[in-house]
C-alpha cells in the first residue's frame, strides 16, 4: 500500500471506526409523523416508541399529524394501504421493498433523515416499531439508527406467544403488579409475540399467595385489557378441575364458574383445555363438556375457539384412539390441537392421525431443565441437585434447534412458562417463530442491546451462550464454568449501577456465580470423600472407631471450612435483588417460593458427595458390638458397588455407562426423548407418585447413595435396552438392579426374550436380585430390555428407570 493510500485509510478508520459496518444516523432530534392519530392501535405503537426511547435516552420525541419544513428528522408511522397523507417520496421508498403479509412491516431509511415504518396492518406497525427499537443504540442523550435498516419482514408462523400465569406455582409471576405485566407483555410484543396465554383463578394450585398484589380474578381482567391495548390475542389455559362433568348439578356449577371468569375478560380469542394432567377426563366426556363450555364462552366472546390437548397423566391406547377420532369430527367451536409436555404420541405421528384441516399449536416447555419435555442433555447430577428443574436456564442453541425441528408441523406456538427463569428462552422462541432462518445470535444481540444497553451487546450475548455451555457434560471437568464466571465478572467490574441492578443482567450474573460455586464445591467435596474413604480403608490398622471419627471429621470440613464463601454471598445478594426487581422467588423462606419451583438458592449448599449416606452408614456401624463386625461393615460400605471377580457394575448417572445403552434415535433426532433414552433424576418416596427435588432421601425416608439419584430412563412404553458382552459363556450370573426414579412406574425385564421378572411397581424398595438363566449368556453377551406398563394392559406410564446394575459371576 502506497504511503498516501495508507494515510487515507488510517484517517478513515479513526473517523469511521466501524467502516464496513453500517454507519449510524443520529435521530435524537426527530419528530414522529403520525397522521392517523385517531387510530388507537397506531397510537399505541407511537406511545411504545416514545416511552422506550425516553426511558433509555431521556429524549422525548414529539408526535405530529402534519409535516412542515421545520421537521428535519422524521420517524413516519402508518399502515400500508392507508398512506394517502404520506409524501410521495415516502411511498416511493416503501414501494421498493418486497410485499408483506399479516403482522408484517416495512422499515426504510430515506435520505438519512427519515425513517418510515409501514405495517401491513396495525399490529404490523407495532412490530415495525419493535424491530426499530431493537436495532437502535440508545444511551443517555443519544439515539442512533443503523444506516442499513431497510427491510421488509413478515412472520413465518401466525401463532407466537407465551403463557404468563398469575398463580403461586410460578417462580415470579404471582409477585408482579399490573404495571409489570404491562411492561413484560410490551417487551414480548416488541420481539414479535402476538399472543399471551393467561390462567383462571382456579387451577391445580393455591388460589392466592403472600406475593400477590391483587386477587387473581382482577389480575386476569387486567392482563386481558393490556393485551387488547396492544392488539394482541388473548388465550386462556383452563383445566377441568371439577370432580364430575356428567351430572346436571355438577355441570351447572362448572358452567357458572366459567361464566364469571369469561365475563370479566375484555378480550378472549381462544380457550385451551388440556385433556388431563390436571383434570383428566375420558374423551367422550371431555368433548361433550367442551360443547357446553363453548356456549358460555360465546356468550361473551363469540369468535373464540376452543383448543384441546391429548395430554394425560397415565395414557392408554384406547384413550388416544378415541381422542383423535373425536378431533377428526371437528366442530364449529373447535380451534385445533395443542401439542405440549407429557403427550405420548410423537408430533409427526399426530400429524398422520388427524385431518390436514386440523390446526396444531405447539406448547413447548421452555421453562424446565430436566424431567420435562425437552431436558438439558447430559445434565450433571450436581446441577440437577442444586439448580433444580426451574433454575435460570438460558438455552439459546437448544431452543433454536428444538423450535426448528418441530415448528414446520404446526401453526406456531405459545410456550409453557413458570416465570422469569426462562426469560431468554421466550425471546429466542419468539424470534424463531417470526423467522426460523435467523441466527439466534442476532436475537441475543438485540436482547442485550435493548434490555441492558448497547455497550453490553457482545459481552452479554457471549455470556448467555457461555451459560448454556456450563451445563454440557460432567461438571467436575468442565473448564467452561470458570471462563464463564470471568466473562460476567469482567462486565460486572465496570458496569454502572443501572446495569448492576438490571434484572436481566443479574439473571446471567447469578447463574455464573452459582455455577462456579457449585463446581468448586463439587471438586472440594469429591476430594474430601476420597480422603474419608482412604481413612476408612486403613481402619484395620488404626481401629474402626478412630477411623470412623477421622472420616467424620474429614467429611464435616465441607461445611466447617467451606470453599469460596464469597461466591455464595454474591448469590444471596443477587437473589434478594432479583426478588425486588423481577419478582424472582429463589428461596422459600425469604421470597415465598414454592418448593421445587425455582428456589435453587435454597439448594446452594446441598452436599454434592456421598457424605450423607456414608455418615448414616457409619452411625449404624458404630453401634455394632464387636471390632470384627465393625470392620466387616466398613468393608461392605467401601465395596458397595464391587461386582466381584469377573463381574460388571454400571452407574447410569455416569456417562461412561451409556456405552451399554442401545438407542434407536439420537438427541438431535428426538430431543423430547419419546423414542430414545434420557437421563433422569430423583429417588422417590414410598406412597408419593413423584418428587420435585433431588435429595439423598428415598423410599421410607432413609438416606440413599448418590447413584440412586440418577438413572437412565425411557418414557411410556418405549423399551429401554442395554447390552453386556465379554461375559463368560460357561458361567452363571446374578443380576442385581437398583430401581429408583422420580416416578413410581411398573416395569418388566426380559433378557434375550426370556422374562426375568414380570411387572414390578417401583418405589417400594431399591434393590432387586435375579438369577440369569444360563441360556441367555451362553454366547458371552446378553441384551436386557425393560418395558413400562401394567400387568393387564402392558401400556406405558411415565417410563422405565434404572439407576445401577451389577452382573455378579456366581
Amino acid at each position: 500500500m502506497k504511503s498516501k493510500q495508507l494515510v487515507i485509510f488510517l484517517i478513515t478508520y479513526m473517523v469511521f471506526p466501524f467502516a464496513g459496518i453500517a454507519q449510524q444516523v443520529d435521530f435524537s432530534g426527530a419528530t414522529i409523523f403520525f397522521p392517523e392519530n385517531k387510530n388507537a392501535q397506531l397510537a399505541k405503537a407511537v406511545q411504545v416508541l416514545q416511552e422506550e426511547i425516553q426511558k433509555r435516552t431521556h429524549i422525548s420525541l414529539p408526535a405530529t399529524d402534519k409535516l412542515t419544513s421545520k421537521n428535519k428528522l422524521v420517524v413516519a408511522i402508518g399502515v400500508e394501504g392507508r398512506l394517502d397523507k404520506f409524501p410521495e417520496a415516502f411511498k416511493t421508498a416503501l414501494s421498493k421493498l418486497p410485499a408483506t403479509g399479516k403482522d408484517g412491516y416495512k422499515i426504510v431509511l430515506a435520505d438519512n433523515n427519515t425513517i418510515i415504518i409501514a405495517g401491513h396492518d396495525e399490529r404490523g406497525a407495532l412490530y415495525g416499531v419493535g424491530r426499530l427499537v431493537r436495532k437502535m443504540e440508545m444511551k443517555n442523550g443519544q439515539l442512533l439508527i443503523p444506516g442499513d435498516i431497510n427491510m421488509a419482514s413478515s412472520p413465518t408462523y401466525p401463532i407466537r406467544g407465551h403463557q404468563l400465569g398469575y398463580r403461586p406455582k410460578t417462580n415470579a409471576y404471582d409477585a408482579w403488579t399490573v404495571a409489570q405485566y404491562d411492561q413484560y407483555i410490551r417487551d414480548l410484543a416488541i420481539f414479535g409475540a402476538n399472543s399471551i396465554e393467561i390462567l383462571p383463578p382456579r387451577t391445580d394450585d393455591d388460589s392466592t399467595s403472600e406475593n400477590m398484589k391483587v386477587p387473581a380474578i382482577k389480575m386476569i381482567a387486567e392482563q386481558s385489557r393490556i393485551c387488547k391495548s396492544y392488539g394482541l390475542d388473548v388465550w386462556m389455559w383452563y383445566p377441568n378441575m371439577g370432580s364430575d362433568y356428567t351430572t346436571p348439578d355438577a355441570i351447572k356449577k362448572e358452567l357458572e364458574e366459567r361464566d364469571k371468569v369469561f365475563s370479566v375478560l375484555p378480550k378472549l380469542d381462544a380457550l385451551f383445555v388440556p385433556g388431563g394432567d390436571p383434570g383428566e377426563l375420558e374423551p367422550d366426556v371431555l368433548f361433550s363438556w367442551l360443547e357446553k363450555e363453548a356456549v358460555v364462552l360465546h356468550k361473551y366472546h363469540p369468535n373464540a375457539k376452543i383448543w384441546v390437548s391429548p395430554q394425560v397423566f397415565k395414557p392408554s391406547g384406547e384413550w388416544y384412539k378415541k381422542f383423535y377420532e373425536l378431533v377428526n369430527r371437528e366442530y364449529d367451536w373447535f380451534g385445533g390441537i395443542v401439542y405440549g409436555p407429557w403427550i405420548r404420541t410423537p408430533l409427526p405421528e399426530v400429524k398422520k392421525l388427524v385431518k390436514p384441516s386440523v390446526a396444531i399449536r405447539l406448547y413447548p416447555d421452555i421453562t424446565h431443565s430436566y424431567s420435562c419435555q425437552y431436558p438439558i442433555p447430559d445434565l450433571d447430577l450436581a446441577y440437577a441437585m442444586t439448580l433444580g428443574r426451574e433454575c435460570i436456564n438460558p438455552r439459546p442453541d437448544d431452543e433454536k434447534y428444538i423450535h426448528n425441528l418441530y415448528a414446520p408441523l404446526a401453526q406456531g406456538s405459545i410456550s409453557y412458562s413458570e416465570g422469569t427463569n426462562d426469560d431468554v428462552n421466550k425471546f429466542v422462541w419468539s424470534g424463531q417463530d417470526w423467522d426460523p432462518s435467523r441466527p439466534v445470535i442476532e436475537t441475543l444481540r438485540e436482547y442485550a442491546r435493548y434490555f441492558i444497553g448497547p455497550d453490553y451487546t457482545e459481552g452479554v450475548t457471549a455470556g448467555l451462550f457461555a451459560l448454556e455451555k456450563n451445563t454440557r457434560g460432567p461438571l467436575l471437568s468442565n473448564e467452561q464454568v470458570q471462563r464463564t464466571l470471568q466473562q460476567w465478572q469482567d462486565m460486572e467490574k465496570s458496569a454502572p449501577q443501572e446495569v448492576l441492578s438490571n434484572p436481566r443482567f443479574q439473571n446471567g450474573l447469578i447463574r455464573a456465580y452459582f455455577d462456579a460455586y457449585t463446581q468448586r464445591r463439587l471438586i472440594y467435596e469429591t476430594a474430601l470423600e476420597r480422603q474419608a474413604r482412604n481413612i476408612l480403608e486403613s481402619a484395620k490398622a488404626s481401629g474402626s472407631k478412630p477411623a470412623i471419627a477421622a472420616a467424620r471429621n474429614t467429611l464435616s470440613q465441607a461445611h466447617e471450612q467451606p470453599v469460596s464463601p464469597e461466591l455464595k454471598e454474591r448469590c444471596y445478594a443477587l437473589a434478594d435483588s432479583l426478588f425486588r426487581s423481577f419478582g424472582a422467588q429463589l428461596t422459600v423462606k425469604k421470597h415465598h417460593a414454592m418448593e421445587g419451583r425455582g428456589n435453587f438458592i435454597d439448594n446452594i449448599d446441598i452436599p454434592l458427595n456421598d457424605a450423607l449416606w456414608i455418615l448414616d452408614q457409619l452411625n449404624q456401624v458404630e453401634k455394632l458390638a464387636t471390632e470384627p463386625e465393625r470392620l466387616a461393615a466398613i468393608d461392605q460400605l467401601l465395596h458397595r458397588t464391587d461386582p466381584g471377580p469377573g463381574g460388571f457394575y454400571d452407574n447410569f448417572g455416569n456417562p461412561a455407562a451409556w456405552q451399554r445403552i442401545r438407542a434407536k434415535k439420537t438427541w438431535a433426532e428426538d430431543p423430547g426423548s419419546l423414542e430414545s433414552p434420557r437421563v433422569s433424576f430423583g429417588v422417590g418416596l414410598t406412597g408419593v407418585d413423584w418428587v420435585h427435588e433431588i435429595v439423598a432421601k428415598g423410599f421410607e425416608g432413609q438416606t440413599t447413595p448418590l447413584a440412586w439419584m440418577n438413572q437412565v430412563n425411557t418414557l411410556y412404553d418405549t423399551p429401554l435396552e442395554m447390552e453386556y458382552d465379554r461375559l463368560d459363556p460357561n458361567a452363571a450370573y446374578t443380576l442385581k438392579i437398583a430401581y429408583t426414579g422420580r416416578f413410581r412406574s411398573s416395569i418388566k425385564l426380559v433378557a434375550d426374550g426370556v422374562t426375568i421378572h414380570n411387572y414390578i411397581r417401583m418405589g417400594t424398595k431399591p434393590l432387586f436380585e435375579f438369577s440369569l438363566p444360563k441360556e441367555v449368556t451362553k454366547d458371552g453377551k446378553v441384551r436386557l430390555t425393560w418395558t413400562c406398563g401394567t400387568e393387564d394392559k402392558g401400556e406405558g406410564e411415565r417410563g422405565s428407570q434404572v439407576a445401577e446394575i451389577w452382573l455378579i459371576r456366581k
